[in-house]
């Protein structure tokens, strides 16, 4: 079960000043490691970069970061489905997971200059949130990621809004798993909302946790009844562990 943590709340005359902190400190070294991974060819030095540089971006803003059950990576690569309700839930789970993940994002973050720059070099994916042709291409790319051994990381519910809740899953990242032979691996992260919330760019200090659960076995075909069983199963993995409410009630 899921645990409630009070979050630790500046006095009005430093929430400001914090705030002011952190972006600027995020911006410098989002630059900064921006700067040291271009001239690298390796993927794989550059993630483990960049994940250095979210966990210290987390360290020095004050945000608490703990990760219970990373035992429970499968050895093997896999889908990681989390819930998203914070602009934070990206930084705090590449911080979290090994640098194998490949990210799999809204297209819409490819029209942020430096961010897209950034997400490239890590090889981050991005997906059309739309169905028909654009999505079905999107899907051939990341089998073919999948198909070369690599782990993918999705945000299902493809956004977040300012209503904290679990919303719907899109069924993308299931049918990838699917397709690819990949087992399911349902994340849980609690305290992102509270410490940037939704509608803001004003994080605050606070403790943020991510919870691995056991992971769900490879669907075993892509028939609909199959991708949607392990979907609802990853769903509510996820759900019970939130502490926040299901804005998408199934049945």
């Amino acid at each position: 079960m899921a645990t409630t943590r009070i979050p630790r709340r500046l006095p009005p005359w430093l929430a400001l000043p914090y705030a002011v902190y952190a972006i600027v400190l995020f911006a410098v070294l989002a630059v900064g490691v921006l700067l040291l991974i271009l001239p690298i060819p390796s993927v794989s030095v550059r993630r483990k970069m960049v994940r250095g540089a979210a966990r210290l971006f987390l360290f020095l803003a004050g945000i608490r970061l703990t990760v219970l059950h990373l035992d429970r990576l499968p050895p093997e690569a896999c889908v990681v489905v989390a819930n998203h309700s914070s602009y934070l839930d990206g930084i705090v789970l590449f911080a979290a997971l090994p640098p194998v993940f490949g990210f799999v994002i809204k297209r819409e973050m490819s029209r942020v200059p430096l961010a897209n720059l950034l997400l490239r070099r890590i090889g981050a994916h991005y997906v059309d949130r739309g169905q028909g042709h654009k999505g079905a291409r999107d899907t051939r790319k990341l089998l073919k990621q999948a198909a070369s051994g690599g782990s993918l990381a999705f945000f299902p519910e493809g956004t977040f809004n300012t209503t904290p809740g679990l919303m719907r899953f899109r069924t993308g990242a299931f049918l990838v798993a699917a397709r690819a032979g990949f087992p399911v691996l349902p994340v849980a992260i609690r305290g992102s909302r509270l410490a940037l919330p939704p509608g803001t760019f004003l994080p605050h200090p606070g403790h943020i946790e991510i919870e691995i659960t056991p992971a769900i076995a490879t669907p075993p075909s892509t028939d609909e009844v199959h991708t949607s069983a392990v979907r609802r199963a990853a769903r509510q993995a996820i759900l019970g562990r939130t502490n926040e409410p299901d804005l998408a009630p199934e049945g």
